[in-house]
């Protein structure tokens, strides 16, 4: 296959944990050409989707070289004359992304086969995901009142607030109900009745860990990363300190698992990353999922093989397969 890799420009990867690397790394050993661009180089030219991109070779497997790749002569081509393209830019998901995602669906109007599909991540905002499937979720509410969200504190004594666009953990705050600077970070959080908030009943369990439960190819991933926050910290994300643990999934994981896998992946989500804090699922992540690296670091599953043996099987038109191979043993649906 030729796959076209878009991310976030290469020398901003930390391979030891970047999921992008290892299902390039898998890719590129199991014989696929890879090309890679920005998300900028994105546009319609002629009648066509296309992108100014390179081709991409790994020349240090271990990602521990300052200079891990090397890219062939850039050139012009449409995305629909590759065999697959990846969409792995991180967030936030602002209108420049939103615009990627029109000019990916115009794409696949042309032949070109794109993952995850951009109208899927489009129609997922990674918070309010959640609200299809409330009965697996802690009290929720989505609001721009500053009342409906004090109110919501006073009730459940301790929540949460986030944006509806936030990543990594940034802008997520802890709201006690006797806080005095509970207006503040209210007026803060909703800019005075000008944007909408997430809040969310605290969750105790969060000091086990925020695990990250991945479903690939309408499979679920036999084990999750439970990432737990730093001393003095509530928030479990990887970019705010926090350790990654790798651990079995619990009855609960894998029930509230096997339940979204197949619907979202009916949906053209190739690779979902489910946020699970205690038994309760707090998001659903669609743009740029990780913790490969660190899963098949402590637990010897191969995340990035199980990834490439979808995406082979979604190109070839197998998507409903099974998974197959060492990387599919302890699969479930």
């Amino acid at each position: 296959m030729r796959i076209l890799v878009i991310a976030d420009p290469l020398a901003s990867f930390k391979p030891y944990k970047d999921s992008t690397f290892a299902m390039m790394l898998e890719a590129e050993r199991r014989g696929h050409a890879l090309y890679f661009c920005e998300q900028h180089a994105l546009g319609s030219r002629g009648g066509r989707v296309r992108a100014r991109v390179a081709p991409l070779a790994l020349v240090d497997a271990s990602g521990e070289r300052a200079v891990w790749w090397s890219l062939g002569a850039e050139h012009d081509e449409a995305l629909a004359d590759f065999d697959a393209v990846l969409m792995r830019k991180d967030p936030p998901f602002d209108m420049e992304y939103v615009a990627s995602t029109w000019l990916l669906e115009q794409a696949g109007r042309e032949g070109a086969r794109v993952f995850n599909d951009p109208r899927a991540v489009r129609n997922h905002n990674e918070k309010l995901a959640i609200l299809e499937f409330a009965r697996f979720t802690a009290p929720t509410i989505v609001t721009r009142s500053a009342d409906d969200l004090r109110a919501f504190v006073m009730e459940h004594r301790e929540a949460v607030f986030k944006l509806l666009d936030g990543m990594g953990g940034m802008s997520v705050f802890r709201a006690r109900a006797d806080d005095p600077n509970l207006s503040v970070i209210i007026e803060t959080m909703n800019r005075f009745g000008e944007r909408t908030v997430m809040a969310q009943r605290f969750i105790p369990a969060i000091s086990e860990g925020d695990k990250r439960v991945l479903l690939i190819g309408g499979k679920v991933v036999p084990y999750c990363l439970a990432r737990i926050p730093q001393a003095g910290e509530f928030r479990g994300n990887l970019a705010a300190g926090g350790r990654g643990v790798a651990r079995a999934l619990s009855d609960r994981d894998r029930e509230i698992a096997q339940t979204l896998a197949p619907i979202l992946f009916s949906r053209g989500l190739l690779l979902v990353g489910l946020d699970v804090i205690g038994d309760n699922l707090t998001e659903i992540n669609v743009t740029s999922p990780t913790c490969f690296r660190e899963i098949t670091a402590q637990t010897g599953f191969d995340v990035a093989a199980l990834f490439v043996d979808s995406l082979e099987r979604a190109v070839s038109g197998e998507a409903g397969a099974a998974g197959s191979g060492s990387a599919a043993r302890g699969l479930t649906s």
